[in-house]
């Protein structure tokens, strides 16, 4: 199997973690490429790790790279998936929030037979949510609790003058559909955004937002019932240096990376 080439778009917390895994090496693999907004931070920081990699804009991402793992500001989904999708290019979208109001980028995706993979991040159990898919799937439900510093600032929070400082109890800041949490949220729910494109939808899958004092961790729980099960999921992902991501989103778009080249592949 020919190796195929990685690009990394985005050298924040998990754009540094996914570079330093590739150099180490990933079989089948090559970090190709990075595209980042101070190329002379990231020249300086490449060269601290012993990292090569090319600096190029993001226009350029499709002469280097096979694939671009998207970790960049959401604002600038667009300027990564575009050239990349219309060159028939694979890109790994961490920002689904993102995603949801831009179905064009599937079509674009589709047309040129390029491909739009989304890891599993934060969350467990897409593989039995995308299962009960095939079949019918009744009702998603989701509920996040995180602590207050992992949701401050948070466009809905500003706009409805909702604050989460001081914090003596859980304060329950959200509750609607997956689309509307991804709009009004757009950086600290990309897991329901994925959990909804796995299953029924974005306007079908509910979600409570909850800014709690008493966690440490990003909680989440999800409720199924399908006609093939029903079955619930609860995790608690440990923040990064950036409160507002799991360590775990990082080392998801490992495994995922893993799986491209690997003899053995587990799961769906």
């Amino acid at each position: 199997m020919p190796t195929k080439r990685i690009a990394i778009a985005g050298l924040g917390e998990i754009g540094r973690t996914v570079a330093r895994k590739m150099a180490q090496g990933l079989p089948g693999l090559s970090l190709a490429a990075i595209a980042t907004r101070d190329r002379a931070k990231a020249q300086a920081w490449l060269d601290a790790e012993g990292i090569s990699a090319a600096l190029v804009s993001l226009d350029e991402l499709p002469g280097h790279a096979d694939l671009a793992v998207e970790c960049a500001p959401a604002a600038i989904l667009d300027q990564i998936c575009r050239p990349m999708l219309g060159a028939g290019k694979q890109v790994m979208v961490l920002s689904s929030s993102a995603l949801l109001p831009r179905p064009e980028l599937v079509d674009l995706a589709r047309a040129h037979g390029g491909q739009i993979i989304v890891p599993t991040g934060a969350l467990i159990g897409f593989d039995a949510v995308s299962a009960a898919a095939e079949g019918i799937i009744h009702s998603v439900q989701m509920v996040t609790r995180k602590p207050p510093r992992g949701l401050a600032g948070a466009p809905y929070l500003v706009e409805n003058g909702i604050s989460v400082e001081g914090l003596s109890s859980a304060l329950r800041v959200f509750n609607g559909s997956a689309r509307d949490a991804a709009a009004a949220f757009p950086a600290n729910v990309n897991v329901v955004a994925a959990l909804s494109l796995a299953g029924i939808g974005p306007d079908r899958t509910t979600i409570e937002i909850w800014a709690d004092p008493a966690v440490t961790r990003n909680c989440h729980q999800i409720r199924v019932d399908s006609d093939s099960a029903s079955f619930s999921m609860s995790i608690e992902n440990i923040p990064s240096e950036n409160p507002k991501t799991g360590r775990i989103t990082a080392l998801s778009v490992i495994a995922a990376l893993r799986k491209l080249a690997s003899p053995l592949r587990v799961g769906t």
